[in-house]
């Protein structure tokens, strides 16, 4: 049992200052206090928070100094519970230091005062201060309560103390609690929540009784490293269960991915409880079967939770069922149920994905109207949403206003501005993070790559391209190559993007051999564009999206005979196109529109509408490129078909539905064509609106007929 060697109390990774020095003798005539205010030298002296800059510390520190004087000049105030309540004081003062002065030069000091420091310390969270006090309660040969024991080793398990929790267990064989079944519990969770299992399943078999929490324990510990069938064991072995004891069963089953048998133990349960509930949830949505969770849930009634709630909101979002997500974050609201900072993070994702930036913004006035706590995590899903709806300027202002970044915050914003088409401003933020001394990993790169394809800053892209082992240790993956032949292609270097995928250590896939088609289609490469398109077909035989390249490319050279022979290949081998879909927000709700769907209550007064448009372009000489329509047609069919693209309908229903002037979101599932995306630019000239649409790969900001990507896409 070597990891449980015992050894004198140690505590190896916190250095112990010399906390004799800090002690400052309380006077003789404590009274005093009261007249004489603390002065910069005496406060200064003071270890702990307490600066002479703060008002409301320094006025703490007066009325602990006041309350001192009451405890130690009227004898009716000594009382244990007094003296508890005084040091609890000094603790929510941010006064630790206080306390322990107090406690030590009050004669004949209780041990439960002793206890009672020891558990303030653990609440506030301050391993430092813990471990001054305790070694100051040992110094001066008071033993702490069992209890005491108990509460500092479930601390050492939240913290991950290992060694310290190590250096516990001797404290407890020493002190002759090695068969305490409680202690022994605590000792097992600790080693089992750790990832020590060898320790728990030893420290578990010397133990001489088992209670159902130490079995429970057990289970768990088995449970988190897959060990399904001991754990199962175990649990049929006991005599006793409580709730725990099957929740354990199902969480176990739930974490391998095996439903069914968790449902089994789920359904024999006879004490199910909202934790029953909810893991089960959980583990249908993690198993892709989320309608069997959403029968779950609704079969709760009002027993659900706020773990419930935010479980199947989470649930629909990793689903990609946005729209339910948000509808699901309403029927919580109408229940009255409190929305907690995982249901911010759940619903901002959803409204990053459907371009709801409304909601968005509700949700960040709602975080800040809560005082909900704002850490990295909830930031950067602020971030992104606020990217993803195309709003930077505001997805900044979160940024900067963090007070703490992780990786993860600095990667969103520079993959957000490199989307929307802020190359320069990408770099910026790059640059940044490189004198706030964080290291970027490989997403920093992709959005750093990307950005400059979107912008055509090539020699930028080449630079930190080159860059990245030699400077900062990250080696290119197929993501970076695929980014780099995109800015080489975009730019019309197609013998140079041809080289780099042909030079590259890892096999090309389809989004490398994507980005080179894609740019063949830009230059005019029709030769080069058919050679691309043969790997991706081979790549990638049912993608859709490569059919439609290969269609597309015949279509521009009105080689119609090929063109069916793509679309009947695309039949024999149970293809399908992606159907078109465009989605936008206008007053809180989002409206989808999908090609051929003419369901929508307003539809015959879009297409109406887009018909006058039309005939607008044409009074300003503008003639769509028909060369991309797939069918052999007359002109003017060809001209209706991409009249009545999603991405347009969506965009002449926000013009229809908005105030003059308003910014029109619309986010579509697919790369906008051509035709369409000349046909926004006009649109946001005659409209005056700006016009922000997300495709697949990236914004575009239609602004006076000009586009942010500068017509490179």
């Amino acid at each position: 049992m070597d990891s449980l060697t015992c050894s004198s109390f140690t505590t190896p990774f916190f250095e112990f200052r010399n906390w004799r020095e800090h002690e400052l003798p309380l006077p003789l005539f404590p009274s005093r206090l009261i007249l004489m205010p603390p002065t910069r030298r005496n406060l200064s002296s003071l270890p702990g928070q307490l600066t002479p800059n703060s008002h409301k510390q320094l006025l703490a520190f007066r009325h602990l100094q006041q309350l001192h004087t009451q405890i130690l000049t009227n004898l009716h105030l000594r009382s244990v519970s007094h003296l508890i309540h005084f040091l609890s004081s000094c603790y929510r003062s941010h006064l630790p230091h206080y306390a322990s002065l107090f406690l030590k030069y009050l004669p004949a000091s209780d041990q439960s005062l002793w206890n009672s420091m020891i558990r303030a310390s653990l609440d506030s969270g301050n391993g430092q201060e813990f471990l001054e006090i305790y070694h100051s309660m040992r110094y001066h040969n008071v033993l702490p309560f069992k209890i005491t024991l108990s509460l500092i080793l479930r601390s050492c398990t939240a913290f991950f103390a290992i060694p310290l929790g190590k250096a516990f267990h001797c404290q407890v064989i020493k002190m002759g609690f090695k068969f305490d079944v409680i202690l022994q519990t605590g000792l097992l969770d600790f080693y089992a929540k750790l990832g020590d299992l060898m320790s728990a399943k030893k420290l578990f078999a010397e133990m001489p009784e088992r209670d159902v929490v130490a079995n429970n324990a057990m289970i768990s510990a088995l449970s988190k490293h897959r060990l399904v069938e001991e754990a199962r064991r175990l649990f049929d072995s006991m005599l006793h269960r409580n709730s725990a004891t099957w929740n354990s069963m199902i969480s176990c089953y739930c974490k391998l991915g095996d439903v069914k048998s968790a449902r089994l133990i789920f359904d024999q349960s006879p004490i199910k409880d909202v934790v029953s509930w909810n893991s089960m949830i959980d583990g249908y949505c993690k198993s892709d079967q989320l309608k069997s969770a959403q029968e779950l849930f609704y079969q709760m009634g009002s027993a659900k939770n706020s773990v419930t709630w935010n479980t199947m909101i989470t649930g629909y979002v990793q689903h990609k069922h946005f729209g339910r997500a948000i509808f699901t974050f309403r029927e919580m609201q109408a229940e009255g149920v409190e929305p907690t900072e995982v249901t911010m993070i759940g619903l901002l994702s959803a409204c990053a994905h459907l371009g709801a930036l409304e909601m968005g913004q509700w949700v960040h006035a709602y975080i800040k109207r809560k005082s909900l706590k704002m850490d990295v995590v909830v930031g950067n899903a602020l971030i992104d949403m606020y990217c993803k709806c195309g709003s930077v300027d505001i997805a900044l202002d979160v940024f900067h206003g963090l007070p703490e970044k992780n990786i993860f915050c600095w990667n969103s914003m520079i993959v957000g501005l490199g989307m929307n088409g802020y190359g320069k401003e990408a770099l910026d933020v790059f640059s940044l993070m490189e004198k706030e001394g964080i290291n970027p990993d490989g997403v920093t790169f992709v959005g750093i790559l990307s950005g400059c394809s979107h912008s055509g800053l090539v020699p930028a892209g080449r630079k930190y391209f080159s860059l990245m082992v030699s400077n900062y240790g990250v080696e290119p993956g197929i993501e970076h190559y695929g980014c780099m032949t995109d800015l080489l292609g975009r730019a019309g270097l197609l013998k140079e993007a041809l080289e780099l995928v042909g030079s590259m250590p890892i096999k090309p896939n389809s989004v490398v051999w994507g980005s080179l088609l894609r740019a063949c289609q830009i230059h005019k490469d029709p030769n080069l564009s058919e050679q691309v398109t043969r790997h991706l077909l081979e790549l990638d035989p049912a993608d859709g999206g490569n059919y439609v390249f290969l269609s597309n490319l015949y279509a521009s050279m009105s080689c119609w005979t090929d063109v069916e022979k793509c679309r009947k290949l695309m039949t024999e081998r149970g293809v399908l196109k992606t159907p078109g879909c465009s989605s936008i927000e206008v007053d809180f709700v989002v409206h989808e529109f999908v090609v051929k769907d003419t369901s929508h209550p307003q539809y015959p007064q879009l297409v109406a509408f887009l018909d006058e448009i039309e005939k607008e372009f044409k009074r300003r000489g503008h003639e769509a490129d028909t060369s991309l329509i797939l069918h052999d047609i007359e002109n003017e069919e060809k001209e209706s078909a991409a009249r009545y693209h999603t991405e347009r309908i969506a965009v002449a229903f926000g013009i229809m539905n908005t105030p003059p002037g308003q910014t029109v979101r619309v986010v579509k599932n697919l790369r906008t064509c051509t035709n369409c995306h000349a046909a926004l630019k006009l649109m946001s000239e005659i409209f005056k609106r700006e016009l922000i649409v997300r495709d697949r790969s990236r914004f575009h900001h239609f602004r006076n007929g000009y586009c942010s990507c500068k017509d490179y896409w």
